[in-house]
């Protein structure tokens, strides 16, 4: 961590050692979804995960977004993350929008990556060409070692957008959950994908249940969560559902020749919920906590708030209806991050992971971790996780988390509500040590 970035010469010495201590100790990294270190080298595109492999690449998550919404045409924004664009036109493109948004926490997490993974300052006109060299020079093997290694990150959690379960080539530097969104949201993608990675094609609930229950008994033991991102796609209110209704809905939405039918909003709803709840309970079986999103979405322009808004108050049933689970509430709930402070103080099995958060809103992330370590126990929270695709932008964006973490706690030392003596403890726990006892393979 740069002692320019976190503003040193301003300090006083309370809040240096402060800084200090965040800067030497390490992040276990919650959240991320990386593709393997292979695929990168290899260098082939694919349209979801490397749809170029250029410079442009880091701002596939998430300042791509900003560009948008500070008015570059969703069209231009194609262009500019397509493998086929020279990249010198590729900044042209995007020039008078990066000027916009170069203070949001999207992008001053590519600068400080920049900085202190390129040696560049900014991204500018000049600098470009150097950026774009020194973007093929980092891709060699290793490169995500050295990138954690340089961010002060002991190890990652990866949710693969690419397999169920991914089953790492470094498992030593990455650990995986077991994604269960394609196991209860019940589209035509993934029943396709579960063919994909399974060779079976179920017709009735209980073949499908053998299938959910496969992925847990082969890949459990070797996860340390199962998360969900079904929030994208509906509210998180999953109420009991008898097994045999949902049997009677199955039918109706893959046949056994694999034509899918489509059900109403009402069937499909009962039938994800029952086999959510299935998939919390076989998690409860595994000792695995499951994580959830929560708060605001990622990419531009369908975000309904009304929903978004009721993710806290949703999750309440499942809190209650799982009271021996394990709940990690992802993102913070923002921009209800509040109700999510209420609800990991009042619910013994729910706890709160500020991935993404630091960059969504650097500034609210600094009041939220006030404000949780005033009302919360302090084992409840994990303060890091970059939720990126790529390696390279999480060095920058841990930088974002540390200054964060150093404000948020030397402001409770000044205020008077912690002790200096007691910071230094505290750290370790929020940075590494609650993670380390709350996932653990093979629990």
């Amino acid at each position: 961590m740069s002692r320019v970035a976190i503003g040193w010469e301003a300090m006083t010495d309370s809040d240096r050692q402060i800084a200090q201590w965040v800067e030497e100790t390490p992040f276990v990294d919650t959240h991320e979804h990386l593709i393997e270190e292979s695929q990168r080298l290899a260098g082939v595109i694919h349209p979801r995960t490397l749809p170029c492999n250029d410079w442009a690449y880091l701002f596939r998550s998430y300042a791509a977004e900003d560009l948008v919404v500070a008015g570059l045409p969703a069209a231009d924004l194609r262009r500019f993350l397509g493998p086929d664009l020279a990249s010198q036109e590729k900044y042209r493109l995007i020039a008078p929008y990066w000027e916009r948004i170069r203070h949001t926490g999207y992008a001053q997490a590519l600068r400080h990556t920049f900085r202190g993974v390129y040696g560049e300052d900014d991204l500018t006109a000049e600098s470009l060409p150097r950026i774009a060299e020194k973007y093929r020079e980092t891709v060699q093997p290793g490169f995500y070692a050295r990138i954690l290694g340089l961010a002060n990150i002991e190890g990652c959690h990866v949710n693969s957008l690419q397999r169920i379960f991914m089953e790492t080539e470094q498992p030593g530097l990455l650990d995986h959950d077991i994604s269960i969104l394609q196991l209860c949201r019940c589209s035509a993608a993934d029943f396709a994908w579960v063919e994909a990675e399974t060779g079976r094609r179920p017709a009735t609930l209980d073949e499908w249940l053998d299938v959910i229950d496969f992925y847990f008994a082969t890949y459990g033991a070797k996860a340390v969560a199962v998360k969900s991102q079904i929030a994208y796609s509906r509210a998180l209110n999953f109420e009991p559902v008898t097994k045999a209704h949902a049997s009677r809905l199955f039918p109706h939405h893959a046949d056994r020749v694999g034509a899918l039918h489509a059900l109403g909003p009402e069937d499909l709803k009962a039938l994800q919920d029952y086999l959510f709840r299935y998939c919390v309970d076989k998690a409860g079986e595994c000792g695995l906590p499951v994580k959830l999103h929560t708060g605001v979405l990622a990419g531009y322009g369908v975000m309904q708030l009304a929903r978004t808004h009721s993710n806290a108050a949703d999750v309440c049933r499942l809190l209650q209806d799982f009271p021996e689970t394990r709940f990690v509430l992802m993102h913070i709930g923002y921009p209800y991050e509040h109700e999510f402070i209420a609800l990991a103080k009042h619910y013994p099995n729910a706890a709160i992971d500020m991935c993404w958060a630091w960059i969504i809103n650097p500034v609210a992330g600094v009041r939220f971790l006030k404000e949780f370590l005033m009302a919360v126990p302090s084992n409840k929270i994990f303060t890091f996780g970059g939720d990126y695709v790529a390696v390279e932008p999480i060095y920058g964006h841990a930088l974002v988390a540390r200054r964060g973490i150093a404000q948020a706690l030397s402001q409770l030392v000044a205020e008077g509500w912690i002790a200096l003596e007691d910071t230094r403890r505290l750290i370790d726990r929020i940075m590494r040590g609650n993670a380390q006892q709350f996932f653990r393979k093979g629990h």
